[in-house]
C-alpha cells in the first residue's frame, strides 16, 4: 500500500501544493497512491500526537510513503532519524519528492537519511543565529525594536489562531504541545485564554 504524507504548519500554507509534488511524482514512477494523510500541524510535535503517528502504527512491510520532503515527517534531526529508523525496521519504504531519495534498508539509504537530516538541522541553527545577529546589530544601531512605547497592543500573538487553539483544546493536546506549536510561552497561552475566557 502506498501513503501520500502532507503536512503544513500554518493555515497560510496550503496542502495543494504538496499534494501536486507527490501527485506529479507518483505518475512518473507508475506509482499509485491509495491513501493520503494529511494534517495542519507543527514538526515540533511528537509524532505519537500526530496523524503521522497513526500512519506509521498501521503501515505494514513493503508499503510506501511518499512525502514532498524530509523535513515534513519532523523539525529535529533525532526526530526524523528516529521516524526513518522505525520505518525502515518495519521494512518501508519513504520516497521524498523534492531530494528524489527513496529510502530502504540499504545502506546508502541510511547514510543518505542522515545526511539530509543533519544538514537542515545546521541550516535551521544558522538561521536562527543570522536572526539573532541581525536584531543584536539593530539594537546597536539605535532601531527601536518591538511596538512603540506605550502603544497598547491591539492585537495578540493567539489572535489569528483562535478557532485552531480552541480545537486542538478540544481534541485534548496537551498545553505543553500547544505552546511548542506556536512557539509561544506559557505565560502568553494562559494570559490569551484568560483574557478570552477560554477553559481548559
Amino acid at each position: 500500500m502506498t501513503y501520500g504524507y502532507i503536512r503544513v504548519s500554518t493555515d497560510k500554507q496550503t496542502v495543494e501544493n504538496q499534494r501536486f509534488e507527490i501527485t506529479n511524482y507518483a505518475l512518473n514512477k507508475n506509482i499509485i497512491i491509495d491513501r493520503w494523510i494529511s494534517e495542519q500541524i507543527s514538526g515540533t510535535i511528537a509524532p505519537d500526537k500526530r496523524n503521522l503517528g497513526k500512519l506509521i502504527k498501521c503501515v505494514k512491510p513493503g508499503d510506501s510513503i511518499i512525502c514532498s520532503e524530509l523535513s515534513r515527517l519532523g523539525r529535529s534531526m533525532f526526530m526524523i532519524m528516529s521516524i526513518l529508523n522505525d520505518l525502515m525496521e518495519n521494512n518501508v519504504e519513504v520516497h521524498t519528492v523534492k531530494e528524489g531519495y527513496r529510502l530502504g534498508q540499504d545502506l546508502q539509504s541510511k547514510v543518505l537519511a542522515f545526511a539530509f537530516s543533519i544538514s537542515a538541522e545546521i541550516e535551521r541553527t544558522l538561521i536562527a543565529e543570522r536572526t539573532a545577529e541581525a536584531l543584536k546589530r539593530c539594537k546597536a544601531e539605535g532601531v527601536a525594536l518591538g511596538r512603540p512605547k506605550g502603544r497598547k497592543n491591539n492585537k495578540y500573538k493567539l489572535s489569528e489562531h483562535e478557532e485552531e487553539l480552541r480545537r486542538m483544546l478540544n481534541e485534548g493536546y496537551k498545553k505543553i504541545d500547544i505552546i511548542n506549536y506556536f512557539s509561544i510561552s506559557s505565560a502568553t497561552l494562559y494570559s490569551y485564554m484568560r483574557r478570552n475566557g477560554i477553559k481548559y
